[in-house]
């Protein structure tokens, strides 16, 4: 009897800045997988998480962990794109995109060199046009290219009702839909507790969405950037894609007609498992719900439209 060959789990987290370092660390500490290679042009900032986090090692188990570049991504069944651009205090996601669209042209192209069968899950803003981007230029299915998308609005979402509730935030079911930006809206018809609907006054709703919305402002004006959050985000929709949980995440994923939208990536509730997004859930929206998640898209087609021509398009 011959013994079962083992497989090792691999997950390529690309940029090693705030969001991808704690991103790394935050999977570590969860044991999402048994290799973690960090990959970055600043190759000693790389080489320096990874030893960190070697050392700490026998306090969270055996995790092979180092850094490399892009032939290591060989092997990966993720790869977490968080590298770009820094967003700067007062400026907009929409600010950064023609950078971003840059850095991306070789970091997917260099990724698809070596892996064509693995998941994408980019997180780097503007997260739904990058997302769009790497779709097109990887050439892969677009169940197998994800974006972070509103997974974290819905979370600040879901943490202001529970505060005003003063419930866990786990018992709040809420979302908040379309580009994770500044067109991005409230789902108040399906929030619930148990079932029962959030009963909320119109100021009270008006105040919670606006704290949703700017709270990525509000913290990268207090220290420069948002990590933490976004990092256990990154780790949850890892978690459902390596352990096949069929879990309903609000992530940024191609719309084919749903909702009346098409050709655009956009935040919304999907069910994610090993094969990435395996399905769009259609939410029965309120007619306002409907109109704004429509401008959501056209605001976001517009963005893909003005930067069209930086895009070196395989299919082109």
């Amino acid at each position: 009897m011959t013994e079962k060959q083992f497989k090792p789990t691999r997950i390529a987290v690309i940029g090693t800045g705030a969001v991808g370092s704690t991103t790394a660390y935050t999977l570590l500490l969860h044991k999402r997988m048994s290799e973690l290679v960090l990959i970055d042009v600043n190759k000693d900032k790389a080489r320096g998480d990874a030893l960190d986090m070697n050392h700490g090692l026998p306090f969270v188990g055996n995790v092979r962990v180092w850094a490399g570049d892009y032939p290591d991504c060989k092997d990966a069944d993720i790869i977490v794109v968080t590298a770009g651009a820094a967003q700067k205090p007062g400026e907009t996601r929409q600010d950064l995109l023609l950078r971003n669209v840059k850095i991306f042209e070789s970091i997917i192209e260099n990724v698809t060199k070596y892996n064509n069968s693995g998941i994408l899950l980019i997180a780097t803003n503007p997260v739904d046009v990058l997302s769009y981007f790497s779709w097109k230029k990887s050439g892969w299915p677009a169940n197998r290219v994800i974006g972070s998308g509103t997974l974290l609005d819905s979370a600040r979402f879901r943490y202001l009702i529970a505060e005003e509730l003063a419930i866990d935030p786990r018992s709040v079911h809420a979302h908040i839909i379309g580009e994770h930006g500044d067109t991005e809206l409230p789902v108040w018809s399906r929030a619930n507790v148990a079932g029962i609907q959030v009963d909320l006054s119109e100021e009270k709703q008006a105040e919670i969405f606006k704290d949703t919305k700017d709270a990525a402002y509000e913290i990268i004006n207090a220290k420069g950037a948002t990590f933490y959050a976004i990092a256990l985000a990154l780790d949850r929709i890892c978690a459902a894609i390596l352990r096949n949980e069929s879990s309903v995440l609000t992530v940024s994923t191609l719309l084919d007609g749903t909702y009346g939208v098409d050709d655009v990536y956009l935040g919304i509730p999907c069910i994610v498992d090993h094969s990435g997004v395996r399905r769009v859930l259609d939410l029965e929206l309120n007619d306002k719900e409907q109109e704004l998640l429509r401008k959501s898209a056209q605001t976001l087609k517009g963005l893909i439209a003005d930067c069209s021509a930086s895009w070196k398009d395989d299919e082109q």
